[in-house]
């Protein structure tokens, strides 16, 4: 299943057993969930007006209320997906609150939902993909390629990394942002030249 482009019907009858393998603890299946929905959800916070800086780390507190709540999922109340475009819509909306930032009509963002259309990118190629990815991160220098291991891979707050590298949290989120986009242009190259 890993590295298969998937229909939208194919993700919603995924997307439970994963949920339900993440319930018992299972990692890898976080990991293929994770793969599967990051995009959507990405959208998803950004369609309630979350600034495009602070949307990782929306996702990922996100994915941890996903991860930590993955046994309470019900199939028989909701699609996995809408679930968890909730659990993302909330989180974002919390985020913004707290900040005192201005929503996106918030009542809009409340209506934001899974069934949004489907793009291209819900059809990306990971199988392709991962091997070019993962030689890039391999070519990071081992500072870089720790870090991004400790905040995507790990889950650790950006607060607890400004602890960690005895820096603020401003210039972690700057650092995790330039090697993003290095890592991005260096899988764009490398794709095109395969």
């Amino acid at each position: 299943m890993a590295g298969l482009s998937l229909t939208t019907q194919a993700q919603s009858e995924t997307i439970p057993g994963l949920l339900a393998r993440i319930s018992a603890g299972d990692t890898r299946a976080f990991a293929e969930l994770h793969m599967l929905t990051r995009y959507k959800l990405r959208r998803i916070a950004l369609a309630v007006g979350a600034p495009p800086h602070d949307v990782e780390d929306i996702l990922q507190e996100a994915y941890l209320k996903i991860w930590r709540n993955a046994g309470r999922f019900d199939a028989g109340r909701a699609p996995g997906m809408a679930w968890m475009s909730t659990i993302v819509r909330n989180t974002a909306i919390d985020h913004l609150r707290a900040r005192r930032l201005p929503t996106s009509e918030l009542e809009e963002a409340l209506l934001v939902s899974a069934a949004a259309d489907p793009s291209p990118i819900d059809d990306f190629d990971y199988a392709r993909a991962e091997p070019i990815a993962r030689g890039v991160l391999a070519g990071l220098p081992e500072d870089r390629r720790r870090l991004v291991a400790l905040a995507y891979l790990e889950g650790e707050s950006r607060a607890s990394l400004s602890q960690r590298y005895g820096v603020p949290v401003g210039t972690i989120k700057t650092w995790l942002h330039r090697t993003l986009l290095a890592v991005r242009k260096d899988c764009l190259a490398a794709s095109t030249a395969a």
